[in-house]
């Protein structure tokens, strides 16, 4: 069996273009609706929404890998990128490298992709690994770069990677390529259709010894960030870790050829729906702001700090919810006081309480608009499960 990089057609991709026209007419209706919205947030909003839209990526991208971050010190380490006030946490190398390919990526969308960003993103998502020959640049290993899965009686190669020795010339052609397809470029490319084909392309060559699949989604974000002409905060990798399984299954079954069609279809309902959990972060920021605004002169100081201190960890405010004694703890407010000012809270609209007496948690009643799997059919009509 010959993989997609060893036939005669390689890397020149086919695809229906038809079938992807209503996609890519979606997606740009959703950057205009995206950029609508974020008009009605504060500047604290909007800090608070790019916060938590790098966070969650740089968690979930590394989480499909199977690496588990630490939310909060991602978070710390990101406004620490960033210039705003962090806390002074202890980071790991892991989260303070994939916080800084997000900050990079943020603050460079429009620039040209390049040889020296691709290494030094994989400087950041490498951080603190010893265990790598080839840090900060394409691999040298003469071992063929397979991707392997053991079943019960041998191992199963699900794609093997153009050797080392030709790494440099397919990275050059993939950048050139990147390049020549953007935005009023003479061979430019709809967002959706370059963003898959990049990722695809880039995952194909495999030039890292590690950290593919992360600089790999990376490129996917610039490229839909540079059709757009913004940084788009897309959940992209959220999206992608709900149907992991699902994910390396396309990808594997487009490793094999050079028409495509299939894998675009299902990375553009991947990034639509990632488009659309932003915009529902976006609205959750608007809800919080007009909560907070009709309550206004209605809370004690204590109340005030609690809902802002939920409100900081996101849309699912404490994780488990809050308690009387996280209440107690965050505010300094005695056992009594917490357990009347919660109630407060629940008659006032601001949270809602589950559970009863010391089993009692309470949430958040801003809710976070749930946003369903999107698909494409065979025609290209967009489905939502």
């Amino acid at each position: 069996m010959a993989w997609n990089w060893q036939q005669p057609d390689w890397p020149s991709f086919r695809w229906e273009r038809a079938r992807l026209e209503a996609a890519e007419k979606q997606f740009l209706v959703g950057g205009g609706m995206f950029v609508g919205t974020v008009r009605h947030l504060g500047n604290e909003e909007r800090e608070q929404l790019t916060i938590e839209a790098m966070s969650t990526e740089a968690v979930t991208t590394s989480e499909i890998e199977g690496e588990f971050l630490d939310r909060a010190s991602v978070q710390s380490s990101i406004r620490k990128q960033l210039g705003l006030a962090a806390d002074e946490r202890r980071v790991r190398p892991a989260e303070r490298g994939i916080a800084e390919m997000m900050v990079d990526l943020y603050r460079s969308f429009m620039e040209p992709l390049s040889e020296e960003m691709l290494f030094r993103w994989h400087h950041m998502v490498m951080s603190g690994r010893r265990d790598l020959k080839d840090v900060g640049r394409y691999r040298t290993g003469a071992e063929p770069m397979q991707v392997v899965s053991q079943t019960m009686y041998e191992p199963r190669v699900h794609f093997e990677a153009p050797p080392s020795s030709r790494i440099p010339s397919e990275m050059a052609r993939f950048i050139t390529w990147f390049r020549r397809t953007g935005p009023g470029c003479e061979e430019s490319l709809p967002a959706l259709t370059r963003a898959g084909i990049a990722h695809l392309y880039f995952e194909c060559i495999h030039p890292f010894e590690d950290g593919n699949g992360r600089i790999g989604r990376a490129i996917s974000e610039k490229a839909l960030a540079q059709s757009l002409g913004q940084p788009t905060l897309t959940a992209l990798a959220a999206a992608i870790l709900a149907r992991r399984k699902n994910y390396y299954e396309t990808l594997e079954a487009s490793n094999k050829q050079n028409e495509i069609t299939s894998w675009l279809m299902w990375f553009a309902g991947v990034a639509i729906e990632a488009q659309r959990r932003t915009i529902a972060m976006v609205e959750f920021l608007i809800d919080k702001t007009k909560l907070l605004d009709c309550l206004k002169e209605q809370l004690n100081e204590r109340q005030e700090k609690a809902l802002l201190r939920m409100f900081r960890e996101g849309p699912e405010g404490f994780r488990g919810g809050l308690t009387a004694g996280k209440y107690s703890t965050v505010t300094g407010a005695s056992p009594a006081t917490a357990t009347r000012d919660l109630a407060d809270l629940v008659a006032k609209g601001a949270l809602v309480r589950e559970g009863e007496r010391r089993h009692a948690r309470y949430r958040l009643a801003v809710p976070l608009r749930p946003v369903p799997p999107v698909t494409l059919n065979e025609r290209g009509e967009l489905a939502e499960k």
